[in-house]
């Protein structure tokens, strides 16, 4: 059976060559990177390499990266440990409306715990914040603004700068989850204005269970630690570091920042492929999101008539998503989609394709002839006129 794997939204595929920077360590890596014998030296200075290529990535200091075990534990670092450490006048957070669940479901506990009020901001048509949305919403009382970099559903990228610039007029800190960004398309903290950073190693053909919170000075200065213990990573994140992990997201931060140009254009050129075969061979086929902002590896695509599940059970050995990786299951439409002013029907009927390092063009060709057979059987079978093409 030929798999083809189209989920590297959900999560990519360990790059050989990481593999081969963390297999040392994981088969000898022997030793506490806390410890102060040359075991725990030795990892500890195999976890600082690591610190400066995560930073080289997104353009910044080496210090202020934070290791941890995702972008989900970064965004809870993030808004949780900003509202912890908050004045008493800045209690209030700002997040779009379709934020990843990491940070959409934290800021909804913390105004729940009366910890901090949260405003949700819309978004438009294409899928990215409304600007004039948000500068209603913003003022003095307003700690953070949290609004990520792209949309792991849609591909939309937000307006950063624009956003950075909005949330720094009042004096609030600008948090972006950038988990599906990095590696693929350039990202500058510094030219960005962005204060804080959450980045996931398992995105960009890593290791799982690593990440890191990216911050300014102050930004950092201004948070508390969510786990307690022996003050790790500058008493923000404590527990022995995973260093064979921290290794790989050091390998693979390298290899993002070295191939993402020349990769980015060849993934482009098989997902305008891909989105091109599947419309020659369908009627109803329409792209959600705004199609001139958005990563060059991501698709979602509505199909009028199919319902998403049935169809991606009718595409085995094909992996796609109808959805986030962390709403599978889930019996309620995507909350992305539904912002972005999609029926519940219509969210439903809308399949997540992304693309990666490792998608051939044998691969977009399966991908296209699956999609189309399996639509067809899915809108034969519930009677809506709809159907192959020609």
């Amino acid at each position: 059976m030929n798999e083809v794997y189209l989920d590297y939204n959900g999560s990519a595929p360990l790059d050989p060559r990481v593999f081969e920077a963390m297999e040392p360590l994981l088969r000898n890596g022997v030793g506490n990177a806390s410890s102060s014998h040359r075991f725990g030296r030795r990892q500890a200075a195999l976890a600082e390499t690591a610190r400066e290529q995560v930073a080289a990535l997104v353009d910044a200091p080496a210090p202020g990266v934070v290791f941890c075990s995702g972008a989900t534990e970064a965004n809870n670092l993030a808004l949780v440990g900003l509202a912890e450490g908050a004045p008493a006048e800045r209690n209030r957070l700002v997040v779009s409306a379709v934020e990843h669940a990491s940070v959409y479901e934290t800021a909804r506990w913390l105004h729940e715990q009366g910890m901090a009020k949260t405003d949700v901001v819309g978004v438009t048509e294409g899928g990215f914040v409304d600007l004039d949305e948000l500068g209603s919403l913003l003022g003095p009382d307003v700690l953070a603004v949290s609004v990520m970099a792209a949309n792991s559903e849609t591909g939309v990228l937000n307006p950063l700068e624009q956003i950075a610039e909005s949330a720094h007029g009042v004096g609030a800190v600008f948090h972006c989850d950038a988990a599906q960004v990095a590696g693929r398309l350039p990202l500058s903290m510094g030219d960005l204005s962005i204060d804080l950073l959450s980045l996931s190693g398992h995105k960009m053909c890593g290791p799982g269970g690593v990440g890191a919170l990216v911050g300014t000075g102050g930004a950092l200065r201004g948070l508390r630690p969510v786990a307690h213990g022996g003050g790790q990573e500058r008493g923000l994140r404590s527990g022995s570091l995973n260093v064979a992990g921290i290794a790989g997201f050091g390998a693979a931060a390298v290899l993002g920042l070295k191939e993402r140009e020349q990769e980015s254009a060849r993934v482009e050129v098989l997902r305008d492929r891909l989105v091109d075969g599947v419309r020659i061979g369908l009627r109803g086929v329409c792209e959600n999101g705004d199609t001139s902002k958005r990563l060059p590896n991501t698709a979602n695509l509505h199909f009028a008539g199919a319902d998403a599940e049935a169809v991606i059970h009718n595409m085995d050995p094909l992996a796609v998503s109808a959805g986030s990786a962390c709403s599978a299951g889930a019996i309620e439409p995507s909350r992305v989609l539904t912002a972005m002013g999609l029926s519940r029907e219509e969210a439903f009927e809308s399949v997540r394709f992304s693309l990666g390092r490792f998608t051939t063009d044998a691969e977009v060709d399966t991908a296209i002839s699956k999609t189309v057979e399996a639509v067809t059987r899915v809108r034969d079978m519930t009677g809506e006129a709809f159907g192959a093409v020609g």
